[in-house]
């Protein structure tokens, strides 16, 4: 973002502005062109006129040349403005990832409207809230899904009522200017309570994403771009209109291909695809196949997650790691992330982009110092006016900069912890609210999953605090696994023990394929599963046979955790004991041995084999168990 020095350092402790090193990318965070009094719908209609036989959208063998997008928005808006529909008027719209999805939100948009994604895979519960929360008097759909969509104050219109309407010499239509602040859409997040919210997003934030978007990554009609996020998710937004805007072509893959790397390696590769958005968990393992040296990428957009890795040297085309919540209209800060330039442990998050502020606060409102954890909030061109019908939500989340900070607009507390690093970088650090206490201490989670991150057995991680059967919170780490790699839960538990503090080591790893995924891309923290017998990392078998005391013990572990083996070198912890189990293994520990242990040297020795050696030391041989096996108590046991 170019900024006046005195500006810059107000909220960012470095200047001045250091530009990206790669030149091709040098403008991402230069000012937009500005559009004028031209918004996203004169835009396309634009480009209809002057190539409207190019191609617009190719969903498979079925392509949608401009001038056909044109006309058939074009009509499905004639439509709606004949039923009300003006500036500031919500139209619901509910097509899945299709052509016919874009012909919709385009046309509500040429009618003056503000479109709502509605995904018809969404439980019918929360189409039903989002509808009755939003009060469209209108939802646009087709027929296949009219029978499953919720009924209320709304009327339904299915693109296929409109094929019959006469098509030659139609009345004429205008296109409005709508004011800038009006409706564009409003897109439904998850809230920290679980009721959903709808963010309201003005025609001029979008504008303002759009043409920063053509320009920092210098679209051209000839570019081929993807659309692979659900309607329902922000990143929609920009799979769609900076491309249609610029009259390139937009190409979407079946949900076969876009849910598996290779398979999706493959398309882009195919179709020729120059610039295309994935979602952070499936761009990262993107980045570990190898490609084609002749593919026509050129750049790789992601976010919606945090991005834990670099991308390996070699790729044919830039990666560019992006963040931004659907408060800031998709994207606030955005950057290049390469191999070799590592500012900070995970990849950062660039910088603010055009038309955007970025601030780091303490919690009293203020600017954190270089390289303090604060809070990122968000000002500018992109910022939402608020939460529909929340207003008491969008006072406490929309602020106002507080006294001594000079003139500014609202601001987004958004939640995210982030610092700024040397080079004018941001680092994500995470949520706020990741923060969790265990046995007294309070423990930052990213903390963990970074650090697990950069042991090279590790394609990625997550850290979280799960609840036993009691309520008793533990830590718990899920690792997928770098191809041809192996690690032991014993080589993680010693590599995290040189980086981080013994309250912060997780009790058990469990391993997962690949990460649960939501609708919207990102991680599906509910659906993680518990750990069992199934997907605990477990240590190497000992080639070495169990003695007596070490067989019992195990036989112990073993019942209390029912598990049908454990190892001399398996971990109880990492087995999946906690400290009430832990508790009432010292208990059977003293009534089959006749020791006390205490839940610290169990912490401390939580092998078999460690808790073995503590036994041998406590126990006189004589009263150990002869011939490696346990068949009755010893005398000085049992007293």
């Amino acid at each position: 973002m170019t900024l006046p020095v005195g500006k810059f350092q107000a909220h960012c402790p470095f200047a001045p502005f250091i530009p990206l090193r790669d030149e091709a990318l040098a403008n991402l965070n230069v000012p937009p062109e500005p559009l004028g009094n031209l918004c996203v719908p004169h835009l396309v209609s634009a480009q209809a006129q002057a190539n409207p036989y190019a191609p617009a959208i190719v969903d498979g063998q079925h392509v949608l040349s401009y001038r056909d997008l044109d006309a058939r928005s074009t009509q499905l808006a004639r439509r709606l403005r004949s039923l009300g529909v003006g500036p500031d008027v919500v139209v619901g719209a509910c097509l899945g990832r299709s052509m016919s999805m874009i012909v919709a939100a385009l046309g509500i948009l040429k009618a003056g409207g503000a479109y709502v994604p509605l995904d018809p895979s969404y439980p019918l519960e929360r189409l039903d809230f989002m509808l009755r929360d939003a009060r469209p008097g209108v939802v646009v759909t087709g027929r296949a899904f009219t029978g499953r969509l919720p009924q209320g104050k709304w009327d339904f219109l299915t693109l296929e009522s409109l094929e019959n309407l006469a098509r030659n010499g139609p009345p004429p239509f205008t296109l409005s200017t709508p004011a800038s602040d009006s409706l564009a859409y409003v897109i439904y997040t998850s809230g920290s309570s679980g009721t959903p919210k709808g963010v309201e997003i003005s025609h001029s934030s979008l504008s303002n994403l759009v043409s920063w978007h053509q320009r920092a990554f210098e679209l051209e009609p000839s570019d081929r771009a993807t659309h692979l996020a659900s309607p329902s998710f922000d990143a929609a937004v920009w799979e769609v209109w900076p491309y249609l805007a610029m009259g390139a072509s937009i190409y979407l893959p079946n949900d076969s291909v876009r849910a598996e790397p290779e398979a999706l390696r493959d398309w882009l590769v195919a179709r020729r695809i120059t610039i295309s958005f994935v979602p952070t968990p499936l761009a990262e393992r993107l980045l570990i196949l190898p490609w084609p040296p002749q593919t026509a990428l050129r750049v790789l957009l992601t976010g919606g997650d945090w991005l834990q890795h670099y991308p390996p040297g070699g790729l044919p085309f830039q990666l560019v790691n992006n963040y931004g919540p659907t408060e800031s209209t998709v994207v606030a800060t955005s950057g290049v992330v390469t191999a070799d330039d590592r500012p900070s442990p995970s990849p950062p998050i660039g910088r603010p982009i055009a038309g955007t502020e970025i601030l780091i606060l303490d919690e009293n409102m203020q600017p954190v110092p270089a390289g303090t954890a604060g809070e990122i909030c968000i000002g500018g061109a992109g910022l939402a006016r608020g939460y529909r019908n929340r207003p008491r939500l969008t006072r406490e989340k929309f602020v106002f900069g507080c006294e001594g900070m000079g003139a500014r607009d609202r601001l987004y507390k958004t939640g995210d912890l982030a610092r700024w690093l040397p080079d004018g970088q941001i680092e994500f650090l995470g949520r706020a609210d990741d923060q969790v206490k265990i046995r007294g201490f309070r423990i930052e989670l990213n903390e963990i999953t970074a650090a697990l991150n950069r042991h090279p057995s590790i394609q990625a991680s997550m850290a979280v605090a799960r609840p036993n059967e009691e309520g008793e919170k533990s830590l718990v780490a899920y690792v997928v696994m770098a191809p041809g790699v192996p690690a032991s839960a014993a080589a993680l538990q010693n590599f995290l023990r040189s980086q981080l503090p013994p309250y912060m080591l997780p009790t058990v790893f469990v391993r997962l394929d690949s990460f649960p995924m939501t609708l919207n891309g990102k991680v599906d923290r509910a659906a993680l599963p518990g750990p069992d017998a199934s997907n605990i990392l477990r240590d190497a078998p000992s080639p070495h046979p169990l003695d007596g005391v070490e067989q019992e013990v195990a036989n112990l572990v073993a019942g209390l955790l029912e598990l049908e083996a454990v190892g001399r070198d398996d971990n109880f912890f990492l087995l999946g004991g906690h400290s009430l189990l832990g508790s009432q293994l010292i208990m059977k520990i003293r009534a089959t041995f006749g020791v006390d242990l205490s839940l610290a040297m169990l912490f401390d020795n939580p092998t078999i084999g460690a808790i073995a050696e503590i036994i041998h030391r406590l126990v006189p041989p004589k009263d150990l168990p002869i011939n490696d096996k346990l068949s009755t108590l010893p005398e000085a046991a049992a007293s």
